[in-house]
């Protein structure tokens, strides 16, 4: 379990030969590269699998995230956005955007789950603690450069999920063209907000749930325990990180162009948003939201802790 004690590496261990006491070279602080590999690897694979899986409800959800922008009105749900997919654009539409959500998901899935627990390690030589705030803080942490290094993939993704005669190197062009390399890393602030929040929401809440489930009740390490605690942290994750996830979604897709900008920056695309179209429109999507993290979460947990098992690495 990540939340076990870990001590500071030993920086010789001295050996006895005959009378003379000898002194081992440092052994090595850091992991093989295959350890490292594989660690990164399980995890980029296991949110890669999730996200295939759970994507046609990514397209939902930014479909249900761009309605009535800048107006109040009704909004269509879920089912009715579905049906018009279906109706206007076919079924290949729910998996727009698939190359480059599969490209991020191996890149900032491995650096999301794969940082947190050398970060908190970290943090417990620093400070001596491996608390619920620290596994808070090392999720913050290895979300924030996570998604700061592959926001343009995102970004990518999101342009081609309400474009559905785009393809990815075209889209990257187009961008990079009309509106500037900069462009790549629109709505980054509220993208690394996002994420350190999802990160520090969803594995600290993973993690704190094992290690209570395992203390107070009669679940042991295995299939019910991943189960149980993912279903937790997949709630948790996906009340806190809506409203920023609907915010981070209308700066991916605004144009760069000061003439059709509607919003400055994060802060500013909220305050219109409650403004103009209410508190509950930062919850807008929420339910695809949940029906995408919830599932995705349990699979990426469940996946993660086989692939890990697999390659002989410890349990999270």
């Amino acid at each position: 379990m990540i939340g076990g004690d870990i001590s500071p590496p030993v920086a010789s261990i001295p050996v006895v030969e005959g009378n003379a006491q000898v002194m081992n070279p440092n052994p090595k602080l850091l992991p093989p590269l295959s350890m490292v590999a594989s660690h990164f690897g399980t995890s980029g694979l296991s949110v890669a699998l999730a996200t295939g899986v759970t994507h046609p409800l990514d397209v939902l959800k930014v479909r249900l995230q761009m309605q009535q922008v800048g107006q109040r009105g009704p909004l269509i749900g879920m089912t009715g956005i579905f049906l018009q997919l279906m109706n206007k654009e076919g079924p290949r539409s729910l998996y727009l955007g698939l190359t480059p959500a599969l490209t991020r998901s191996v890149l900032y899935g491995g650096l999301r789950l794969g940082l947190y627990e050398p970060t908190k390690v970290c943090f417990d030589w620093a400070f001596g603690s491996t608390n619920v705030l620290v596994k808070i803080a090392s999720g913050a942490l290895a979300g924030a450069f996570s998604t700061a290094v592959t926001n343009p993939v995102e970004v990518v993704k999101v342009r081609l999920q309400m474009n559905p005669n785009a393809a990815p190197i075209a889209e990257v062009r187009e961008i990079v063209s009309k509106e500037g390399i900069g462009a790549l890393w629109k709505g980054v602030g509220p993208a690394m907000a996002r994420a350190a929040a999802l990160t520090a929401s969803q594995l600290a809440t993973y993690d704190e749930t094992k290690r209570i489930l395992v203390k107070r009740t009669s679940l042991e390490e295995g299939f019910h325990l991943h189960l149980c605690s993912s279903v937790v942290a997949g709630v948790v994750s996906t009340l806190i990180t809506a409203p920023v996830d609907m915010i981070k979604t209308r700066l991916m897709l605004q144009q760069a162009s000061e003439s059709v900008r509607i919003y400055r920056n994060g802060f500013h695309c909220g305050y219109k948003v409650i403004r103009k179209e209410g508190p509950l429109a930062l919850y807008k999507g929420g339910f695809a939201i949940f029906a995408r993290l919830g599932p995705q979460t349990m699979i990426t947990f469940i996946l993660c802790e086989k692939l890990r098992s697999l390659a002989g690495l410890h349990k999270m």
